[in-house]
């Protein structure tokens, strides 16, 4: 049976959590161990879950501390947070997990299911690809830095700069990333998703299946019913409802 554990300031969220998830009838047992970073460090320790719920605001620190401090991260992560929406950004850019206080029993079991998917689908090669996810969080939870996206597809886990996204492009349920250098990513989430996310970074969703990096726009051609030209030579269609926003924004960054 795989073992959960619920790192909380709250106990009464910490004992809530962990009954929760044990009355799901699925195969793990949560147990609530860990009020602090110091105690949530010394609970990882003695235990060795699989999987740990981490409050984000705790009396000496933050969840985030508490993975810095900790060498080999074997579980999956899914944070407890109020909402607080820079942390909430940076662990979306992360393509890390979450559930939101007041604790919902569908959004929790939803969680645990999708970290136990999760553990069983990167066994082999899962120290690595949680690394590099950890080390893209630490960098996305500060201020100054400039964000950088992971992308998980069945075989990898991609930490990508945003400057070097040219365009997504939606395939149904999936979403495709055109990056700088001809290479490109497919990863199982919508493009609707990527279009709340990169909001304010520069991104313009131009027509329902495609969001552009707008620094990547080479010109707009007014032939076939307007399309957008980007530097890699790809063009992609511009949707009359979107022409005057796209117009506006160009004006502004030349």
């Amino acid at each position: 049976m795989k073992k959960a554990l619920v790192i909380d300031d709250e106990n009464r969220t910490r004992d809530l959590i962990a009954k929760m998830i044990n009355s799901f009838g699925l195969d793990i047992e949560a147990i609530p161990a860990g009020e602090s970073v110091a105690s949530g460090i010394k609970a990882i320790e003695e235990h060795k879950p699989d999987i740990v719920f981490l409050d984000i605001q705790m009396p000496d620190g933050t969840g985030f501390d508490l993975l810095r401090s900790i060498p080999n991260k074997t579980f999956e992560v899914i944070f407890i947070t109020a909402h607080e929406e820079f942390a909430i950004k940076a662990i979306k850019f992360s393509a890390l997990d979450y559930i939101l206080k007041p604790v919902d029993a569908d959004e929790l079991k939803a969680a645990v299911e999708r970290a136990i998917v999760s553990l069983g689908s990167h066994k082999e090669s899962k120290d690595s690809k949680e690394e590099s996810q950890f080390d893209a969080l630490q960098l996305n939870i500060q201020p100054n830095q400039k964000r950088r996206l992971v992308l998980k597809t069945q075989e990898s886990v991609h930490v990508i700069e945003l400057d070097n996204i040219i365009r997504c492009e939606a395939d149904r349920n999936y979403t495709s990333f055109y990056l700088v250098g001809g290479k490109k990513i497919l990863v199982s989430k919508t493009l609707k998703d990527y279009e709340t996310l990169l909001s304010g970074h520069n991104f313009l969703r131009v027509q329902q299946s495609h969001l552009i990096n707008l620094d990547y726009v080479a010109r707009y051609d007014k032939g076939n019913g307007g399309s957008v030209v980007m530097k890699d030579d790809s063009e992609v269609p511009l949707s009359p409802a979107k022409r005057d926003i796209f117009f506006t924004i160009l004006e502004n960054l030349l």
